[in-house]
Formats: C-alpha cells, sequence, structure tokens
C-alpha cells in the first residue's frame, strides 16, 4: 500500500526539481514580439470637459457700482441652482449694508448742498438790498446837487462853479453805482448757479444711489434654468460670494438648442490643435453616449489652473447633435482627431530605437536577429506610421534584445525621385 503511494510521489517531486533546473528561468530569456498592423491609423489628444450653453441670458446685478466707488458686491441671498424661473422670478439678494452707507453720505451732501443754495440766495438778496439803498439816497443827493446849482445863479461865480462841481460829482457816482449793482447782480446769479448746479449733482447722486440699491435684488431677464457662474478660483458663486463691479454676473439663463464643451489642453499638444478639427466627445454621466463636435476655438494665451503645474490652453469644442439631456456642468471626454489614415501600416513606439537620429527595429530573420531601419510616419501616445523597412509579415521585438553584439544593421536604400 505504501509503495503504491510512494511512487506517485517521486514522480511529482522528480518534475519539480527538473522544472526549477530547466523552466524556472525560462521566462527570463523569453522575447517578446509582435507584427505590423494594418488599417485606419488615428492621432489625437484625449481631454476631459465640461459642457456649457454657447448661448445664454446673463443675470446681471446692478451695472452702476464703480459710479459709486462699489467694487466688491457680496451675495446674500440665491434660490437653488437649476431651478427654471420665468421672467420676473427672483434669483439672488446682495447685501445692502455698504451701499446704505452710501446713501446715508449723500443724503448728508444732499443737505449741505441745500444749505449753501439757501445761504447764498440770502447773501445775495442781503447785498442787493443793500445796493439798491444806495442807489436811491445817491439819486436823492444828486438831486439836492441840482438844487444847490439853480440856487447858486445869484452867488458869486466861485460857488455857482462849486456847486457845479458836486452835481458832477454826484452824477458820476450815482453812474459808477448803477454799473456796480449789474456786477453785483451778475455775481450774485453766478454764485447761486454754482451753489444750485452743486444741489443738483447731490440730488442725482442721491437718486442714482436709491436706484442702484433697487438692482440689488436680482430678478430673471427672461424665462431658462438658472446656472451660476463661476468664479476665477474654479469654484460656483454662491451666498457669500463676492462679484466685481466691472463683470456683475451673477448667474445664466443658457440656450440648450446648442451647446459647447470646454476644455483646456496642454502647452505640449496644444501645437497639434487647431479650428475645425473633428472631435469625438462621450458623457461621462450617461455610459454609451456618444456624439460629435468642431473644434471652434483655440486660445492663443495659456493660463495657469489650479491643480496643474504646467501651462494650459483654453479650446472650445462645438456639439453637432442637440438632445435633450444636454446640461450645463455635464463632464464630457473630448477626443480631438489631429489626423486620420484610412490605410495604413503600423507599430508600436515600444519596438522602435533611435541610434544617430535612425530609427531601427529588431526583428527575425530566420534563427537569427536583424537590426532594420524603418522609415516613420504619423506617430500617436501609442503607434507610429511606418512607410518603408518593414512588411506585415515581419515580427518584431518589442524590446531591446538581451545580446545586440554582432546583430547585422539593415540600411534602408535610398528612394529615387523624378520630377
Amino acid at each position: 500500500m505504501k509503495k503504491r503511494y510512494l511512487i506517485p510521489i517521486i514522480v511529482i517531486g522528480l518534475s519539480f526539481v527538473a522544472w526549477l533546473m530547466f523552466g524556472g528561468n525560462a521566462n527570463d530569456n523569453v522575447q517578446l514580439t509582435t507584427t505590423p498592423k494594418k488599417g485606419e491609423f488615428v492621432v489625437d489628444v484625449t481631454t476631459t470637459g465640461e459642457l456649457r450653453a454657447k448661448n445664454s441670458v446673463e443675470i446681471l446685478g446692478p451695472q452702476g457700482g464703480r459710479d459709486i466707488r462699489l467694487f466688491n458686491l457680496t451675495i446674500q441671498r440665491l434660490i437653488p441652482e437649476g431651478t427654471v424661473v420665468q421672467k420676473g422670478d427672483f434669483v439672488a439678494e446682495l447685501d445692502r449694508s455698504e451701499i446704505t452707507g452710501r446713501l446715508q453720505d449723500a443724503m448728508l451732501e444732499l443737505q449741505q448742498a441745500q444749505s449753501q443754495v439757501t445761504q447764498v440766495s440770502l447773501d445775495s438778496s442781503l447785498t442787493l438790498s443793500q445796493a439798491r439803498d444806495n442807489l436811491i439816497n445817491l439819486e436823492y443827493a444828486l438831486e439836492e446837487r441840482q438844487i444847490a446849482v439853480d440856487q447858486s445863479q445869484y452867488e458869486s461865480p466861485a460857488v455857482q462853479r462849486q456847486a457845479e462841481i458836486d452835481l458832477d460829482k454826484a452824477r458820476r457816482q450815482l453812474a459808477q453805482e448803477r454799473k456796480n449793482y449789474q456786477t453785483r447782480v451778475q455775481q450774485a446769479e453766478a454764485q447761486m448757479f454754482e451753489v444750485e448746479t452743486d444741489l443738483k449733482e447731490e440730488q442725482s447722486e442721491v437718486e442714482k444711489v436709491r436706484s442702484l440699491m433697487q438692482e440689488f435684488t436680482v430678478y430673471a431677464p427672461a424665462n431658462g434654468m438658472v446656472i451660476y457662474r463661476r468664479q476665477r478660483n474654479g469654484t460656483k458663486i454662491a451666498q457669500g460670494s463676492e462679484i466685481s463691479a466691472w463683470d456683475p454676473v451673477v448667474a445664466e439663463l443658457p440656450d440648450f438648442s446648442v451647446m459647447e464643451s470646454v476644455t483646456y489642453v496642454n502647452e505640449v499638444d496644444v501645437q497639434k490643435v487647431n479650428r475645425d478639427q473633428e472631435v469625438e466627445i462621450e458623457l461621462d454621466a450617461i455610459k454609451g453616449k456618444s456624439m460629435t463636435g468642431m473644434v471652434t476655438s483655440v486660445a492663443n494665451i495659456g493660463e495657469q489652473r489650479s491643480g496643474s503645474n504646467s501651462k494650459v490652453y483654453e479650446v472650445i469644442v462645438e456639439i453637432a447633435e442637440s438632445d435633450s439631456v444636454l446640461r450645463p456642468a455635464m463632464t464630457t471626454s473630448n477626443r480631438i482627431i489631429v489626423d486620420r489614415l484610412p490605410d495604413a501600416m503600423y507599430i508600436p513606439l515600444e519596438t522602435i530605437h533611435v541610434q544617430d537620429s535612425t530609427s531601427f527595429v529588431f526583428k527575425q530573420s530566420g534563427l537569427s536577429t536583424e537590426m532594420q531601419e524603418v522609415e516613420l510616419g504619423l506617430m500617436n501616445q501609442n503607434e507610429a506610421v511606418v512607410h518603408r523597412g518593414l512588411t506585415l509579415d515581419d515580427v518584431i521585438y518589442m524590446s531591446l534584445p538581451d545580446d545586440t553584439a554582432g546583430i547585422e544593421r539593415i540600411y534602408l536604400e535610398e528612394e529615387i525621385t523624378s520630377n
């Protein structure tokens, strides 16, 4: 009975020893190989994007903040994003504390301007009243001098002459005071115009602030779904966020009939991307949902995005199809088709080795290995097109052979071209 089990055990043990001696290191000498493939070859750039409507109606906050030195406006209350609103519905409320202070300052300036108008009016009335009394007195004095001249005809020539001189002085003084009175009237009118102009400016400032305060309650300008705008740091506007007086957009009402995917391409790949290139688009939220699009815009200036160490360039892709499932902020996978060859022979990049600016592959030649020069064409992230040097039947190595000593190098012959 023991012998019955002993023989299989010995056989298994010997097999294990043989595997250790001859098969244990066999994988170390295995060279992975492949053959060239033929078919459609595509050069592409793959990026992640986010949907947005191509056209939309902006929901604006107060637009005159800069006129009253309000540069940042804080959002106090918002309706939830995605709310479907009708024209005139409430959307947001902004903090009024700062503009209330501006209104109080403007009211104080208005009161001071009104007081200044009253003061100038009283001063002018008093000054002109005194000037008019002075004119009346001078007219009486002139009349008295005329009487003195009339009475001096019976006096000596010297007395007559003195009376005439006094009459002439009285006449000239009255004439001068009448001119002065006209000047004082013009001065009073100028002063009144100045203070009344200041008053109108202060009244206009108060009206401007009051009108702007009404815009701190934001209403929908049209029907649609409310989508809040992203800020510079990438986060969406929310309660407590600030909007700039230079760009007071709170939200948008997108038009879903034409959608875009906004994506960012790194500075290496952006050289390949151009307008009118075809794009294959998939929705991350809906598996199997694919669409087509076209590149409509490539930014000329790069930007530093949060989470990225290199510069990226904004690329906008317009989606060709219209679908009710498309919503802003959905994530998309965009495959930008840079170039496409319908029928090409290509090999993996791992099989290509460059020496002295010449591309080679290692291929099987019977029982030996050859180092074959190849002429390459388009390349994508994984493969390269081969124009010359290989056939579809060639077997090439995926990695550098362990021993390359003595391997024959085969170079391509120069092509003969004719004009």
